[in-house]
């Protein structure tokens, strides 16, 4: 099993990126593809080896948090690797585990994928199993839902704006640009949309500079 690839971010695509590991270009789909530079600098991704039938494909993820969420996920019946990349995409794994751990069904199915039927699975399937995916964390342990899925509109933009202008400024968009671009989608704010929905229409208004 691949548990890790270590090297140079030399694409990027809406699902996946390409990591050149000693002239050998390895395309691993993650949650947030804008979350990684492309550039000289070499970076870590943890990666799940999936293999099937028809296909051998690698899902990355920035932390080793992330990796064992998603390994967790595909425990659970009717999630297969999509759902859950899908799942990370739209939150991170301390949200998830606060919604399963207080059995917050309403919460989980405003995950990309997830019907009332899954959510409720995710909580019988997992509660008693996510110590390992982020030790020490609980039910008390003062992890806000709302503040990590504050709206995309509200205050300075949120979590998710905050995030996603991480993840644009890494693609070389300057402080100006970026503060343009969230001026123009302030009145089009979408109720819980994800780090990557909202980076995919902020990159629509910096095309059209």
């Amino acid at each position: 099993m691949i548990d890790f690839v270590k090297g140079r971010v030399v694409h990027l695509d809406a699902e996946y990126v390409v990591i050149d590991v000693r002239d050998i270009g390895y395309r691993v789909y993650t949650p947030n593809p804008y979350a990684f530079a492309a550039g000289d600098e070499s970076v870590t991704v943890y990666t799940h080896h999936h293999v099937r039938e028809d296909a051998i494909l690698l899902f990355g993820f920035q932390s080793r948090e992330e990796q064992a969420m998603f390994r967790r996920l595909l425990e659970v019946s009717g999630i297969g690797p999509r759902v859950a990349l899908g799942i990370l995409a739209g939150g991170r794994p301390e949200t998830i585990i606060a919604a399963i751990q207080q059995e917050n069904v309403a919460f989980l199915m405003k995950l990309p994928g997830i019907g009332k039927k899954t959510a409720q699975r995710m909580i019988l399937d997992l509660k008693d199993k996510l110590a390992s995916v982020s030790p020490g964390f609980g039910v008390n342990g003062g992890w806000s839902l709302e503040e990590d899925f504050a709206p995309a509109g509200a205050g300075e933009g949120g979590k998710v704006w905050q995030e996603a202008r991480e993840a644009l400024g890494a693609l070389g968009y300057t402080a100006a640009e970026l503060d343009r671009a969230w001026t123009l989608l302030q009145g089009t704010a979408v109720p819980d949309e994800t780090v990557d929905a909202l980076m995919k229409r902020a990159l629509q208004q910096l095309f059209k500079g």
